[in-house]
């Protein structure tokens, strides 16, 4: 079992088709997009959608932020179009500086199932709070920066009306 195959089966994430598709739409953009009809992928293949590193993906799943990839009969990894949608979800979080501890509870937590939908929203919710706190601090940066770059903006149009 996948991470996300107990998702819930109807939320705000899910009604229009799906955690998988509400990952997938989230705004990344892939150099390398994923071969369509295909739902089997080595290390290597992944390494290069995500550009994560084989060894952080076999860490990843060693500590359990990567549950479970199937294998062949040689024991080498395959990846399926349901773990690189974990992955992107993964890459989601991590871009907004979720402790990995933090991830892999969620990851925990999904696996779990159905019954750890409240504590799983109230992770999200207090994750969330921090970003929108990071973000509004990013903003407060970025005025200054605006005014400083408006204030030699101003001096170089004095400049060359003289």
């Amino acid at each position: 079992m996948t991470v996300t195959q107990s998702e819930p089966a109807v939320s705000e994430a899910t009604a229009t088709g799906g955690l998988a598709t509400a990952v997938r739409d989230c705004g990344i953009a892939h150099a390398h997009p994923r071969p369509t009809g295909r739902d089997q992928y080595t290390i290597s293949e992944v390494a290069e959608h995500t550009g994560l590193s084989a060894h952080t993906l076999r860490w990843y799943e060693r500590i359990g932020l990567m549950p479970h990839v199937d294998r062949t009969h040689t024991g080498q990894r395959r990846f399926s179009n349901r773990d690189l949608d974990w992955l992107d979800l993964v890459a989601k979080l991590r871009l907004t500086g979720m402790p990995v501890a933090d991830m892999v509870r969620y990851a925990e937590l999904v696996r779990a199932g159905e019954r750890t939908f409240p504590e799983r929203q109230q992770l999200l919710t207090a994750h969330r709070e921090d970003v929108r706190q990071r973000v509004a601090e990013l903003q407060s940066t970025l005025d200054v920066l605006d005014y400083k770059i408006e204030i030699y903006a101003d001096a170089r149009r004095a400049s060359e009306r003289f």
